[in-house]
């Protein structure tokens, strides 16, 4: 097992990004000036020897935050407490100073769809996403946070706003925010809201991290979610309206698909802290 040092709380104004495999060679040999590293905590549950080995010298360096892709909080299956087991005894083992997953569902019937799926936003569901999570803060004991997804679809079945029932089950819950911004600007053009509007609806106290992308849009106009390029303007004017608005809070490049070198994640990670340095 890794042998992780204790750690303190992540510092609020930390900058960190998605640590993936392709990396390990120029971080065990440059040991870059970033504030943390997040893993998908799928990669390394039961994680080959190699893995673990990459992952524990990281640990002795770097806090790592977990977040999860398949909790499926919103599934009509029970939770599933054997993943739980393994997220919560991998959070202990790099000692990780917060967990997160997503508000959707990700499985029925006993199937995984690997995707993040939304739900109408209804009463109903609020009650049971928060419930769900109220318990998964618990079995952490440490605190939890609920992204937002970037969707593609709406439902007539909702009765309020995608940030207001965000709100609400955070709020019921007991629990935190972890908010991406590309996802808000994505779900912002394909729904034809204003996102900002969508930032300012956000308790700041409760934002555990922010995440910042890369997307795709399409010959149709719609955007995708991919990871897979550098972070457009207009989400960079979100995340300095956040910062203006509820700021300081730790924040995390993601980059998924075409991955590039490290150094160019790292100049994503300059250009976070730059906005933030022009923000009043």
């Amino acid at each position: 097992m890794l042998d992780a040092p204790a750690r303190t709380e992540l510092p609020r104004d930390a900058i960190g990004v998605g640590l993936r495999p392709v990396h390990y060679p120029y971080i065990e040999a440059h040991w870059p000036e970033v504030g943390f590293f997040e893993i998908i905590s799928e990669n390394f549950l039961d994680a080959p020897p190699v893995a673990a080995r990459h992952l524990a010298q990281i640990c002795t360096r770097y806090p790592v935050v977990l977040h999860g892709v398949s909790l499926n909080l919103l599934g009509h299956a029970e939770l599933d407490e054997g993943y739980l087991d393994q997220v919560c005894r991998l959070a202990d083992v790099v000692d990780a100073p917060f967990v997160t997953d997503h508000l959707c569902w990700t499985g029925a019937h006993g199937l995984s769809h690997h995707d993040l799926l939304p739900t109408p936003y209804t009463d109903d569901l609020v009650d049971l996403a928060a419930e769900r999570a109220s318990y998964v803060q618990r079995r952490l004991g440490r605190p939890f946070g609920l992204e937002n997804l970037s969707s593609y679809v709406e439902f007539r079945e909702s009765t309020m706003t995608e940030w207001e029932f965000y709100t609400r089950v955070v709020e019921q819950a007991g629990c935190s925010f972890m908010l991406d911004l590309n996802n808000i600007y994505v779900s912002s053009v394909n729904h034809g809201f204003d996102a900002s509007a969508y930032v300012a609806s956000i308790d700041f106290t409760r934002v555990l991290q922010a995440h910042l992308a890369g997307h795709t849009r399409q010959p149709d106009g719609v955007i995708v979610d991919t990871h897979d390029r550098p972070i457009c303007d207009e989400v960079w004017t979100l995340y300095a309206d956040a910062w203006t608005r509820g700021g300081p809070f730790p924040t995390l490049i993601e980059w998924d698909a075409a991955i590039p070198p490290m150094p160019e994640l790292l100049s994503e990670v300059a250009k976070a802290a730059r906005t933030r340095e022009a923000r009043p």
